[in-house]
């Protein structure tokens, strides 16, 4: 595929007004040299969304949501980078430019756009064979009984394929060729359709283009032999990429600032028809790296609801521990035995509420598996040393301890065990609002950035606010999460009126903070410097008082 080049993405950067790309979205009204309004992300009715037009950047208070217009472009049209980039160009006339590229980038490019071509009108092929034939007519009354109504079923592209080889028949006729059917996984080594009188669901990549099929079994004499089967991996299926629904979930995913991760699609376009819209399913398999990166662009809130015994399979953990690695909140909603979600897809958002945090699920799970408490007991504290801190963590500490009978023991920041106590949500708080607000004085007081350069990564806890340090001090560029950031860092630093005196006492309070903890853990030998550093330090800090 041919690449954008750099100095048109600069041009877009310059050209893209966030003002009115933003306005076309909610109404700003102008406060000072920012501009304000209800959050076009979640449902709001006071005012928490802020745009700087100076810094090219917008935030919400409420929901966390910000970047720049390239991010806001992204999330509100549902494109990726290059397709930001491409609307932002033509909205506000920038000639796109791309790097050469050789004839072999050309031919893979077309060749994909033919497939793409190609699965798309065989979506359209099933779509009419469901609906517009005689043979849909039990396959329409067995959605029925499923309880999916046809506006929902059509919104889906849901479809039926025929016998034989009409599918191909109809392609070949089209001009598409032999070698494309076979590369697009719909032929088979006869020669024929590859899906024969199976219930099609078309799977769809983030941007909502056709990659590929799954299909139900419909016939007992159905040659092959899964329930459901996919189109075999190729150039552009890759099961392990696709969650199924992301393309018409994603507005409501970003606006709710959740995702709800079921196993199957019925359940996803049941939950739908509910009104359940931030729905999404796995394919049918553990999370993957893949489906978490497409996920970790919308929210980090993540509802995963399994059967009774899919949440306990290893495979299924391992996804839900990888979610976890990646930073995600993970909570686990449990079905009865033998219950789908479209079961009852009106009463799921109470099964929600009731959803377990990811430790506390996993410690019961654990519980459940023996009747040897010691066992039980390493087990989970082997699982518990591998996650961070937090509330939900020591909650399943709790349970874990009152289960063996033994007295809590909360594994804190650092490593240290503390008995009975539990680090104050408010102190956490209190913590990352300081890092916070000192990351907003140097963004708002560029040259700050040499008292934060001398700092360094170390002096910050979140992994998040490490990672700005170097982009703060020029040394490296922002990613899409940093954007993020620096637009909350830039709202931020507005709402709280950051003058330099306030960001250079921030710094010290963050070096006064390191002094501290490193007090408490340090050899006798140290305890002078240490002691003597932290005293000027304050001395420092009273001069702004």
């Amino acid at each position: 595929m041919a690449r954008i080049k750099d100095a048109t993405v600069e041009a877009v950067k310059q050209a893209a007004d966030i003002v009115a790309i933003v306005e076309a979205r909610t109404r700003l009204r102008k406060v000072g040299g920012r501009y304000t309004g209800l959050c076009p992300f979640h449902d709001e009715r006071t005012p928490s969304f802020s745009v700087s037009p100076d810094r090219g950047t917008y935030h919400c208070f409420g929901c966390g949501a910000g970047g720049d217009a390239i991010s806001f472009v992204e999330e509100t049209e549902g494109v990726d980078f290059v397709g930001a980039i491409e609307w932002l160009a033509d909205r506000f006339n920038v000639p796109l430019e791309y790097d050469e590229s050789s004839p072999a980038a050309d031919a893979a490019r077309k060749r994909r756009d033919r497939l793409h071509a190609l699965l798309e009108q065989a979506t359209a092929f099933y779509e009419r064979y469901l609906w517009d034939s005689a043979a849909g007519d039990p396959v329409r009354a067995y959605l029925r009984g499923r309880g999916l109504d046809e506006p929902i079923c059509r919104e889906f592209r849901l479809g039926l394929s025929p016998g034989g080889n009409s599918l191909v028949r109809k392609a070949r006729e089209k001009g598409f060729t032999q070698a494309e059917l076979s590369v697009a996984g719909l032929l088979n080594r006869r020669g024929g359709d590859y899906f024969a009188n199976r219930l099609m669901f078309p799977l769809a990549d983030a941007r909502g283009r056709v990659v590929g099929f799954q299909a139900r079994k419909l016939r007992e004499d159905d040659p092959l032999r899964g329930k459901y089967i996919n189109s075999p991996e190729g150039e552009l299926f890759h099961k392990s990429a696709i969650l199924y629904g992301l393309h018409l979930g994603r507005a409501a995913i970003a606006k709710q600032d959740r995702a709800l991760v079921v196993e199957g699609n019925t359940d996803v376009i049941a939950l739908r028809q509910a009104g359940l819209e931030p729905v999404v399913a796995s394919m049918g398999t553990a999370l993957t790296e893949q489906q978490l990166k497409e996920l970790a662009r919308l929210t980090k809130r993540l509802y995963l609801c399994f059967d009774a015994d899919a949440a306990g399979e290893e495979a299924t953990l391992r996804g839900m521990e990888l979610a976890l690695q990646r930073s995600f909140d993970v909570k686990v909603v449990s079905l009865p035995r033998g219950k789908d979600p479209a079961d009852d897809p009106d009463g799921f958002e109470s099964r929600l509420r009731a959803a377990e945090p990811y430790p506390v699920h996993r410690i019961k799970l654990e519980v459940s598996r023996s009747r040897d408490k010691s066992v039980v007991y390493l087990r989970g504290q082997e699982i518990l040393d591998g996650i961070a801190d937090s509330p939900e963590r020591q909650e399943a500490w709790r349970l874990l301890n009152d289960h063996v009978g033994m007295t809590v023991q909360l594994r804190a920041a650092g490593g240290q065990t503390m008995a009975g106590s539990a680090v104050s949500p408010r102190l956490l708080g209190a913590s990352e609002r300081l890092e916070l607000s000192a990351l907003a004085g140097v963004r708002a007081h560029p040259k700050l950035g040499r008292t934060l350069a001398q700092l360094g990564p170390d002096h910050f806890d979140d992994p998040l606010h490490k990672r700005a340090v170097p982009v703060l001090v020029g040394v490296e560029d922002a990613d899409t999460e940093l954007t993020r950031l620096l637009a909350n860092l830039d709202a931020r630093a507005d709402a709280e009126g950051i003058d330099e005196q306030t960001a250079e006492q921030l710094l010290l309070r963050l070096r006064e903070r390191k002094l501290q903890r490193e007090l408490t853990e340090a050899e006798e030998a140290r305890l002078p410097d240490l002691q003597q550093a932290l005293s000027k330090v304050r001395d420092r800090i009273r001069e702004f008082a």
